[in-house]
């Protein structure tokens, strides 16, 4: 499976209590927060699959 896009499928997509919205918790460099803000960062190299049944399947 290839690197991915869609934030809310990320792990690293979390609701923030204090804003009140989703945030990604990966503190992009400068040139990557561009990118992403223009719309041409389409393969977030920090994506992870966020798969609740990840650990299930280890314990099976």
């Amino acid at each position: 499976m290839g690197k991915q896009s869609n934030c809310e499928y990320c792990s690293n997509y979390v609701y923030d209590d204090d804003y009140e919205c989703y945030t990604c918790l990966v503190n992009l460099d400068e040139d990557e927060m561009a990118g992403f803000m223009m719309h041409t960062f389409d393969r977030c190299p920090y994506f992870r699959m966020d798969d609740d049944y990840k650990i299930v399947r280890k314990q099976m």
